[in-house]
């Protein structure tokens, strides 16, 4: 499989060079994320722009993958302009996968989704407070 991949303190940010993302591409790729899971990368960028076509193999991986950053509270973003590759992602019913045009703009929803997760974390604490209230008296 050639890529490069960039690591970020937010997310990981890998570009293929593969015309396919096919069973050979699969395999590498899910051992190259494990090892991301395991550094702590919960938001993973896939630059897939030259990629044409991703068969069932590709289909499990990036499914797998997906929802390992789902429970994570992490996103999977692919990244990609062509038209008949969305669609084909789209038809194989991914939950919560994330398609952008523009690396750019797959990185700002990664700050986002760290945003939202902040405020529902500081939500949760807002109401966990351990305690009843009640009036003292003097």
């Amino acid at each position: 499989m050639n890529y490069t991949i960039e690591k970020n303190e937010q997310y990981a940010l890998i570009r293929l060079a593969e015309s396919q993302f096919g069973e050979e591409v699969s395999a590498t790729f899910d051992t190259l994320s494990r090892g991301l899971f395991r550094e702590g990368y919960s938001n993973i960028i896939i630059d897939i722009d030259p990629v044409q076509a991703v068969d069932q193999a590709g289909l499990m991986t990036i499914r797998k993958i997906n929802r390992q950053c789902t429970n994570e509270v992490g996103l999977l973003i692919l990244v990609t302009k062509n038209d008949e590759l969305i669609t084909f992602l789209d038809k194989a019913n991914i939950s919560d996968l994330t398609i952008m045009p523009t690396v750019e703009e797959a990185i700002d929803a990664v700050f986002m989704n760290e945003l939202e997760n902040d405020f529902r974390s500081e939500e949760d604490d807002e109401y966990d407070i351990g305690g009843s209230v009640g009036n003292a008296e003097a």
